[in-house]
């Protein structure tokens, strides 16, 4: 099990408001499975999982000018809490 499948917690107003209803949305490794992305955040927040959702953002192609750039990809996990539980890593 390696804790470095999970990046870091994504803070953004939809995730705030994801929070009042138990989901809270984590940055993983693209290469991450998610049965091990699970039992990582099981293992380092001490929470039960009830449901998990995987979501894979595709690269893009930006342009500034005459210059073209990628916006790199992304991984995230949305995982919803057992009832009376939450984490507090979203600002109140």
């Amino acid at each position: 099990m390696n804790k470095f499948l999970v990046k870091n917690p994504i803070i953004s107003e939809k995730t705030t408001k994801l929070a009042a209803l138990r989901k809270y949305v984590f940055l993983v490794d693209k290469n991450a499975a998610a049965p091990e992305i699970k039992k990582v955040i099981e293992n380092i927040y001490k929470i039960n999982i009830v449901n998990m959702n995987i979501v894979n953002a595709k690269s893009k192609k930006r342009r500034l000018g005459m210059n073209v750039g990628v916006k790199s990809g992304y991984k995230k996990a949305i995982i919803t809490l057992r009832g009376g539980q939450k984490l507090d890593i979203v600002p109140q």
